[in-house]
């Protein structure tokens, strides 16, 4: 921590001779004082000590000036302060945030739950038995919606997969000429199929399978991967390229098939 927040007239102190370095030359003790919030009296103690310790130096009537000594001082509290912030911010208040979740039984308020990731989707289970644990702050039957706090731990989750099958133009032929039962085989253990065209979306129904979207396959392809789906996505081969495009931009691995 800080020695500026080790004690009140520490961190008096502190604020005193930042007070002097963003007002330097000219120096108004009271004028600090109603900042800081001390007397004048109090102000003019604090402006002696830190003469007397060098870390100020005085250049004539109402007026000083940060000493080197002063102003390594100065960054070498402040950098102390910003890293107990980020502390505060990161560990601290980050361990209180709130976050939802399916809940898979029953759930009171207050429980502890384990956290895991299925279909993409943030599931809380009773218990603390995972490797991910969280605290429930709302009741929630199986099925419902959750919210959980305090989380720890790290959830699993494997990487997920992309396969782009290409499908031929409509001019060629388009799903007329696309091999179905390949592409229903590809689905068959996918997460999510989505369709970039029309010809994505008729070869996939020819397939039997709804696409889960029409339009912007590419970037739910991506989103979807990084939370370890496995996605198919399907499209003529006018288009893959800009499915493609879009999975590169995104870092994420992927595997082209003909279908």
């Amino acid at each position: 921590m800080s020695n500026a927040l080790a004690d009140k007239r520490t961190a008096t102190r502190f604020r005193v001779l930042v007070e002097i370095a963003d007002r330097q030359p000219a120096v108004s003790q009271g004028e600090i004082a109603d900042s800081v919030g001390v007397t004048s009296q109090a102000v003019s103690e604090y402006i002696r000590e830190l003469v007397d310790d060098g870390l100020v130096r005085k250049e004539g009537r109402s007026r000083y000036a940060v000493t080197k000594e002063g102003v390594d001082w100065l960054f070498q509290e402040a950098r102390s302060l910003q890293r107990f912030a980020n502390h505060v911010t990161d560990d601290v208040l980050g361990s209180v945030q709130e976050d939802t979740a399916i809940a898979t039984d029953t759930i009171e308020a207050g429980q502890q739950v384990t956290l895991s990731l299925a279909e993409g989707l943030l599931h809380a289970t009773p218990g603390d038995e995972g490797p991910a644990t969280g605290v429930a702050t709302t009741d929630a039957d199986a099925g419902t919606d959750v919210s959980v706090t305090s989380f720890e731990g790290i959830i699993e989750m494997t990487t997920g997969t992309v396969t782009v099958a290409q499908v031929p133009p409509a001019r060629d032929g388009g799903s007329r000429e696309a091999d179905t039962d390949a592409l229903a085989d590809e689905c068959e253990t996918a997460d999510q199929c989505l369709a970039a065209d029309v010809e994505g979306v008729v070869s996939l129904r020819e397939a039997g399978y709804e696409p889960a979207v029409t339009v912007a396959a590419g970037e739910v392809a991506a989103a979807a991967a990084a939370v370890g789906m496995a996605v198919v996505v399907v499209a003529a081969t006018d288009t893959v390229g800009r499915v493609t495009d879009t999975l590169r931009d995104g870092d994420t691995d992927y595997d082209v098939t003909t279908l």
